[in-house]
């Protein structure tokens, strides 16, 4: 008789969907805890502009991989997925449900697909490629990336400078692109019953309510918390920085903008991010889409599917 896989769930969809409540209802339903899957909400003191859900709203239900890393950690997908591994492993022995929910795709993808082994780094390479992009410009490499791996060019941002300097080391290093080291990449949860639930809206539902979150997000005072994050010492080129709102808070209290703006720029700027995130997702394979009004269907698919 064949032995049972181990469950995992993993509830994804575009911003502001309403995956934080989903992922609490299917927890309470089937003895679940709740690993993050947003690349900002590993970080301290971001926690407005990151709609990180209070403690008093999570029905003390666990929570993990929240607020971990200090701003000026660079979180990688490799931190995540090895974090999110040990993290599944401790659940798992309570006797409980891991629940992964989030919209950082490419960490997902790290877990679910694998990591190619980073194996040394090339100090001189990387050197090499910073001049480059000082010189002639980050557009210089990244035309050179595309040139060596179009499809790992086509994926990450066009000014992704972490991403497109560490793609050309590993070319330069190894002889092979990034995309053909990912071709031999192995699973973390293989051995793993995966159960992945979509969460989706109309266009124009979701944007009244992304546009509903931003305004709360202004209200509740993330331009408050950003002067207080400076205050403390963080700097203005922290990752966390570069997250939905706070870039625009900062150019408002360095008065490049008026407050107006920095609310119609946000709600713009997350439409365009939930666009990508639906993008990438539909690219993935064996993703069951539902309403997130439509829990009952949610949680008759988990407990159908569930070993």
């Amino acid at each position: 008789m064949q032995s049972k896989k181990k469950n995992l769930i993993i509830i994804l969809g575009p911003t502001g969907v309403g995956k934080s409540i989903t992922s609490i209802r299917i927890a309470k339903q089937f003895d679940g805890e709740i690993i993050n899957c947003d690349s900002m909400q590993v970080y301290k003191g971001f926690d407005i502009g990151t709609d990180k859900l209070p403690l008093n709203e999570r029905e003390n239900i666990p929570h993990y991989l929240l607020s971990i890393v200090d701003a000026s950690t660079q979180f990688t997908a490799a931190d995540f997925a090895k974090l999110a591994l040990k993290t599944i492993g401790s659940i798992r022995e309570k006797g409980r449900l891991p629940i992964i929910t989030g919209g950082t795709g490419l960490y997902l993808k790290a877990l679910l697909e694998g990591l190619f082994p980073e194996g040394e780094k090339n100090p001189i390479i990387r050197r090499r490629l910073e001049n480059e992009a000082k010189e002639n410009g980050l557009e210089f490499l990244r035309k050179e990336l595309t040139e060596i791996d179009p499809d790992y060019a086509r994926k990450i941002g066009k000014n992704d400078r972490i991403r497109i300097i560490r793609a050309l080391e590993v070319f330069y290093s190894t002889g092979k692109s990034i995309s053909a080291h990912f071709l031999n990449t192995k699973s973390y949860v293989k051995d793993f019953n995966i159960i992945k639930i979509g969460l989706k809206l109309k266009r124009e539902i979701l944007y009244f309510l992304i546009d509903k979150r931003v305004e709360k997000m202004f209200e509740k005072g993330i331009i408050k918390e950003v002067q207080n994050l400076l205050q403390e010492g963080v700097e203005e080129k922290s990752p966390p920085f570069k997250a939905l709102g706070y870039k625009n808070a900062l150019k408002f209290i360095h008065k490049d903008i008026c407050l107006e703006d920095a609310i119609s720029l946000t709600k713009i700027e997350t439409h365009h991010y939930a666009k990508r995130q639906m993008i990438w997702f539909r690219k993935m394979e064996g993703i069951k889409w539902f309403s997130p009004d439509n829990i009952h269907s949610i949680l008759n698919y988990v407990e159908r599917n569930l070993n």
